[in-house]
């Protein structure tokens, strides 16, 4: 596949994957892009009837959608595959369920985390709520990481795509040092958002856990999508992943990512 704008969909034909396919197809017709669809099987045996089904799938987005749809189907683990996948073929992008998935393709908010550890693609993690317009509220934490400026050049991508308000929120930090911090992130941010015209705003959270504090003011403002970036620490991930209002995640590793034109680039 030659496309600059592929993204691919790990599927095991459940309701989450639907909902991942439809992510993916609202981003692809807005990037102009393309989608892989992948399915792992455990056995050669299960090759022909996995490829017939997926060229269906495949067959009726292109018709309904005018977009390219390529089918892919491996053997292996689904842990090791989605990553290599996406290397071999230049996704931008993977859009992954979570909960839903069967058997050993169950993916948990921990489980899903080993996934995205492993792949220097982001990823958008979505659970059963229907996508409904795209993503015009985006939530985005701002805290004391080193990986600002990556978190917030995906984030700014999307938002100029997709004509994105981009919310921001910050913890509630009483310490000067680790205040000045934040601060001089959140003036970094502010600057940037505003060279590239977008729309935003800035919350201080409540007291207590930051995390939960990110996903109740994401339910508050019926945002769209969260912005984070995986620190490889688990729990505080783990837990905006597998929110319970279902809101979708957009997941990147501590990496270089090159935005061009406002879409993927290599």
């Amino acid at each position: 596949m030659k496309d600059s704008n592929i993204i691919l969909v790990p599927t095991d034909f459940s309701t989450v994957a639907e909902c991942a396919t439809n992510h993916a197809i609202k981003i692809a017709a807005t990037l102009k892009g393309s989608i892989a669809l992948l399915h792992v099987v455990a056995k050669q045996k299960d090759v022909d009837f996995t490829r017939e089904r997926l060229g269906k799938i495949s067959d009726e987005i292109q018709g309904k959608h005018n977009i390219k749809v390529n089918p892919i189907v491996r053997i292996g683990n689904i842990f090791e595959d989605i990553g290599e996948v996406a290397s071999e073929i230049g996704a931008k992008l993977i859009i992954m369920g979570t909960h839903g998935m069967k058997g050993l393709q169950y993916l948990t908010g921990s489980h899903a985390l080993k996934v995205i550890t492993s792949s220097q693609v982001p990823f958008i993690v979505v659970q059963e709520k229907p996508i409904k317009h795209g993503y015009s509220d985006i939530v985005l934490p701002l805290d004391l990481g080193k990986d600002t400026k990556q978190k917030l050049a995906l984030t700014v991508m999307m938002a100029k795509n997709f004509k994105s308000t981009i919310h921001i929120i910050i913890p509630n930090e009483d310490d000067e040092f680790l205040l000045n911090t934040i601060n001089r992130n959140l003036t970094f941010a502010k600057k940037n958002l505003e060279e590239n015209q977008i729309n935003y705003t800035v919350k201080k959270a409540e007291g207590g856990n930051f995390p939960k504090q990110i996903i109740k003011y994401a339910v508050t403002i019926e945002a769209d999508l969260i912005a984070i970036m995986n620190e490889e620490a688990g729990s505080d991930e783990q837990a905006i992943i597998a929110n319970d209002p279902q809101i979708p995640v957009l997941c990147m590793n501590p990496a270089t990512v090159t935005i061009s034109r406002g879409v993927f680039a290599s």
